[in-house]
Formats: structure tokens, C-alpha cells, sequence
């Protein structure tokens, strides 16, 4: 659970809220289709998760004092996978660091499908 030190205290944020923080970030980059369930497949298709649900394809981990966010996602055909997972990467650390004033150490993507956007 990240906690934020303050002068009077500290305020401890549930995970849940930081995958939801972090799901909305992504959700905002150019080539994402959506966010995609961290269970298995369903017949070899990765389940798309609608907005309710986007703290579903989040994980928060914290490992040695550092916290990992991992991303579960659906990339929209005919984009370059590479730029759309930096560009999660960056928008999803910019947002939890310099908005929320969470330090996150890593942002790890997991590319579970590629859809054909409408």
C-alpha cells in the first residue's frame, strides 16, 4: 500500500485506487484498445475490460521498497506495440508521480491482444 509522508502525517492508498488511477492514465493513450483481465484467456482471447473495470487489468506490487505497477493491455492494430506500451510507460509514471505524488519505481506492460479498433 503506497503511503504519501506529509508534514501532519501520512496517507495510505489502498491499491485498488492506485490500479484505478493508473488504468485511467493508459486509457488515455493513443493505440489502446483497452485494459485486459490479468486471468487467463478465454479460448486464446484476451477478455477486453470495459471503463467499471480497469483496475482488473492493474497489478500493484510492492517488492524491496519499490512499487511495480503491471499493465495488462489490448493494443489497437496497426500501431507499433513498442510506442504505445512507452507511452503507457510514461503517461501512467507522470500521472502517479508528479499528479498523485506516488513514487513508482516500475511500469510494467503486458501485451495480451491486439483488436481491430471500430
Amino acid at each position: 500500500m503506497p503511503l504519501l509522508k506529509q508534514e501532519l502525517g501520512t496517507v495510505h492508498i489502498n491499491n485498488e485506487v492506485v490500479s484505478l488511477i493508473a488504468g485511467s492514465a493508459a486509457m488515455e493513450c493513443y493505440g489502446l484498445v483497452g485494459m485486459a483481465s490479468r486471468k487467463q484467456f478465454k479460448d486464446g482471447i484476451a477478455e477486453l475490460l470495459g471503463r467499471e473495470n480497469l483496475s482488473r487489468g492493474v497489478e500493484v506490487r510492492q517488492e524491496n521498497d519499490q512499487l511495480h505497477i503491471d499493465l495488462y493491455i489490448i493494443v489497437s492494430y496497426g500501431t507499433k506495440i513498442s510506442e504505445v506500451a512507452h507511452n503507457i510507460q510514461s503517461k501512467v509514471k507522470y500521472v502517479l508521480n508528479d499528479v498523485v505524488g506516488i513514487q513508482v519505481d516500475f511500469v510494467h506492460i503486458f501485451v495480451q491482444g491486439v483488436r481491430v479498433s471500430r
